[in-house]
């Protein structure tokens, strides 16, 4: 959520963030303004009316006990008056505060002056290619077609127990999972990320504090009888932790990791690029997320998409990293980086992650701060999240790289000691 002074002494910097995310509605700045401005009027005539009933107040005392009872009751019949007045102005503030912050969620995040601006995907930066596309002897399979044949994942089967996105991980293909699994887990730890195992269903509350609320209600499942959603990442539960807390200045920066399945509906998801494990309604990840002041938050972005990175190039997959355009970052960013994975078998790259910086957006919402000083005034953190990684196209393109003629899979050397096995043949 933005700061409503900000957007109170800024507007036109408000108006442009939208269009460049692609939400042209400079209305609705003006329709905030107008209600901000409505609510201040409105807290006016309630000071004024307080003071008001103050003053008479005391008046009343003094005739009282200088035995002028007529004066004294015509201040006390106003007194009265004043008390509805006055309940009534407390209601309209409240509903005009309500309002404004209702609108004021309406407002997407102001995009980094480093952020390139554009309308599409076609506008990503491209920042660097890391690894050599592999070549083959041979026509190399697409990673469904060696699913099938080597029985890793039973999709026919998850779709009769549940629906179409909801796979079952067979024999192997459930161990290379729950390896890759720990192999993530285990380097974030080794970066000094704190392992958490979080809830896997929020309430609205935590839905709205990371902003899947009101920007992706058709993105999540929903469980209406208890409130609850099903989680649609880690980054939502982990950072909803610290939600209306203060930090201690030497306790960030925080940074955690967390291993959760992640549920999302995937709306209007067609076509040949969500066959196989292309995009799942259901599927695994390993998430980080951090708490940071807002100086060293920048350093921060840098930091979580390298470790993101190193573990593409300890699996050996060719991968390049994006700096998305405004219009392809999201509501929420300020700055974001995609990092996509070669598949060999499909010859397009795949998003195995994302990589975002909130600012105070984020923060804002959930009023998670820090002081600076022991005794200082608290200030709004800076949080970021990112995927370190997706497991499914991990998978997806692991299978596709590895494989020999004979369809065969020989795995990369830094997972035989989690897999307990070399090849998946």
């Amino acid at each position: 959520m933005l700061d409503l002074d900000a957007v109170r002494e800024h507007p036109n910097r408000v108006r442009e963030a939208m269009r460049a995310k692609g939400e042209d509605r400079p209305e609705q700045v003006d329709a905030l303004l107008e209600v901000d401005e409505e609510r201040r009027t409105l807290i006016t005539e309630l000071q004024e009316a307080q003071a008001r009933s103050n003053r008479i107040s005391k008046q009343i005392g003094a005739l009282m006990r200088e035995g002028k009872k007529e004066e004294a009751q015509e201040h006390i019949d106003e007194t009265s008056a004043l008390k509805e007045t006055i309940g009534e102005l407390e209601e309209q503030v409240r509903e005009k505060k309500a309002l404004t912050e209702q609108m004021l969620l309406q407002l997407p995040n102001i995009p980094h002056r480093s952020v390139p601006v554009g309308a599409s995907e076609e506008d990503n930066e491209v920042e660097e290619e890391v690894g050599e596309k592999p070549t083959f002897d041979f026509d190399p399979q697409p990673h469904w077609e060696l699913i099938d044949a080597l029985g890793l994942v039973d999709f026919e089967r998850g779709a009769k127990v549940t629906g179409a996105g909801f796979p079952i991980y067979t024999g192997k293909g459930a161990r290379l999972q729950r390896a890759l699994i720990q192999f993530f887990l285990d380097q974030a730890n080794e970066n000094g990320y704190t392992e958490v195992q979080p809830p896997l269903f929020i309430n609205e509350d935590s839905a709205r504090g990371t902003g899947q609320l009101p920007d992706k209600e058709d993105l999540m499942y929903e469980i209406p009888r208890e409130g609850f959603f099903p989680i649609p990442t880690a980054e939502v539960p982990v950072t909803n932790m610290h939600r209306d807390e203060i930090f201690d200045a030497d306790d960030l920066p925080r940074t955690y990791c967390a291993y959760t399945p992640c549920f999302r509906r995937e709306a209007g998801s067609y076509g040949a690029h969500v066959r196989g494990l292309n995009r799942m309604h259901q599927f695994d990840k390993v998430e980080l997320v951090q708490f940071v002041t807002p100086e060293e938050s920048y350093r921060a972005l840098e930091a979580m998409c390298a470790d993101a990175e190193a573990l593409l190039q300890a699996l050996g997959l060719p991968y390049r990293r994006l700096l998305m355009c405004t219009g392809d970052m999201g509501f929420t960013q300020a700055k974001k980086y995609d990092l996509e994975v070669w598949s060999a078998g499909q010859e397009r790259w795949l998003e195995v992650s994302s990589v975002s910086n909130f600012e105070a957006f984020q923060a804002r919402r959930m009023q998670i701060r820090y002081r600076p000083e022991p005794e200082a005034k608290p200030e709004l953190v800076h949080t970021l999240n990112g995927s370190a990684l997706a497991l499914p196209r991990i998978i997806a393109a692991l299978i596709e790289q590895y494989q020999i003629e004979d369809g065969t899979v020989e795995l990369p050397e830094v997972l035989h000691p989690y897999t307990r096995f070399e090849t998946i043949a």
